[in-house]
């Protein structure tokens, strides 16, 4: 079993036989779709603001301050928002060496195990995100350049998608948890 690479968009994992996390799932996998969308468009314009400072700088000698902060938190945020999406088809890296030599039912045990330490790892994390988006939001922390963005516009991408991908491997657990087993 592969971490979804093989998978392509609508053939993911099982559905959920609950028809609550059913709701759930739907509603990531559109949330997550849309996000993967405006972060196309994010990486685009990205690539843009980076090929305008090179191009002013190198052929007019005017200098920019603030594309390489502006690129900076857009990759953040592509970054972030993307791995819930990634999650939904198990596409984060994984070491497949045990799924293939493990019977079916402790690989699925395994799997589990995963998902709890996972989603336990990046609820922490979540939560110490939004405690830095705080913290830089009552503070109004900046960046120490010229240019100076406040500090929560990453923070809060970084915590919003951690918390989303905190949600997707719930859903994902959730769903192995109540599933019932079907034959092979």
């Amino acid at each position: 079993m592969s971490h979804g690479f093989e998978m392509s968009p609508g053939k993911g994992p099982a559905a959920p036989d609950n028809a609550a996390i059913g709701f759930l799932a739907r509603s990531l996998q559109w949330l997550n779709a849309m996000i993967v969308k405006v972060a196309m468009g994010a990486m685009l314009l990205t690539a843009l603001i980076l090929t305008y400072s090179v191009v002013t700088r190198y052929f007019f000698s005017v200098p920019t301050d603030w594309q390489d902060e502006a690129s900076v938190f857009m990759l953040i945020g592509v970054t972030f928002f993307s791995t819930a999406y990634v999650q939904s088809f198990r596409g984060h890296i994984g070491i497949e060496v045990l799924s293939s030599i493990l019977p079916a039912n402790v690989n699925a045990l395994r799997l589990m195990l995963v998902d709890l330490i996972s989603c336990l790892f990046c609820g922490f994390f979540s939560w110490k995100s939004w405690t830095l988006f705080h913290e830089a939001w009552i503070d109004g922390q900046t960046t120490s350049s010229t240019f100076a963005p406040p500090l929560w516009i990453p923070y809060s991408m970084m915590a919003f998608g951690m918390s989303l991908l905190t949600l997707q491997i719930l859903t994902q657990l959730l769903t192995s948890m109540t599933n019932k087993r079907r034959p092979a």
